[in-house]
């Protein structure tokens, strides 16, 4: 855990040091922008609809826990505020498509503090850490600076990457973690190639991120459905 906490510390001290990031806004521009039954970049939109239905899911059965219960209502609101944003992509929709993400990243590291270094740390971090990626957002607005919401969206992965190698698990079911890891991987890899893959297939890139990142949720919606105790 102290590797950990110096790494955070480390990269924390590190953001001001780096030159400022911009919204580009070339990212609102995707590749397929059809317009479907009145619904614009309808592929884009729809394809929320997966985050909605794993995170339903996942609040009717995991909800007594805080960090799991904000674990699937991020998953759950991800689905409405990708809508949102992809229905009128801005930067002002754009804030409530990655609201709901901070949500996700900052619970699953809370997640996997509490099961593998300590339950009552996980849950005494829970509260910075959603804190720390609405402010991230809010910096975004007040001043067009992208750099705390990359630390948000990129630490908590390393952050998880490193517990899982090196902290023993409470639980069974570390390959879901793999999975889940894995297809977000693959997921922002398609979102990068956004045009490149509208060109070849017939879901543009952006969706199949959408895709990938649903089936990423399932994977840890299965982790806790299957989990048990390691004795």
């Amino acid at each position: 855990m102290l590797i950990l906490l110096g790494l955070m510390a480390a990269s924390l001290a590190v953001l001001p040091v780096l030159p400022a990031i911009p919204q580009d806004q070339g990212y609102h521009r995707f590749a397929d922008g059809r317009t479907l039954l009145g619904i614009p970049n309808f592929w884009n939109v729809a394809s929320n609809l997966l985050f909605i239905a794993v995170g339903a899911v996942g609040l009717r059965q995991f909800y007594r826990q805080p960090a799991t219960l904000m674990l699937f209502l991020g998953i759950f609101l991800t689905g409405f505020g990708s809508s949102y944003y992809h229905w009128d992509p801005s930067d002002r929709t754009l804030f409530w498509d990655r609201l709901p993400m901070t949500l996700c990243f900052m619970a699953i590291l809370a997640v996997v503090i509490e099961e593998r270094v300590s339950a009552r740390l996980g849950a005494v971090l829970l509260w910075p850490l959603l804190a720390t990626g609405l402010l991230s957002l809010l910096v975004w607005r007040w001043t067009g600076d992208l750099r705390l919401y990359g630390w948000v969206q990129f630490f908590p992965a390393v952050a998880v990457l490193l517990l899982l190698l090196m902290s023993p698990p409470e639980y069974s079911g570390t390959f879901y973690w793999v999975v889940a890891g894995a297809l977000y991987a693959l997921a922002k890899l398609f979102e990068f190639y956004d045009h490149a893959v509208n060109s070849n297939f017939i879901l543009s890139g952006h969706t199949l991120k959408h895709l990938f990142g649903a089936a990423a949720c399932f994977a840890l919606l299965r982790y806790f459905q299957t989990r048990q105790p390691i004795t």
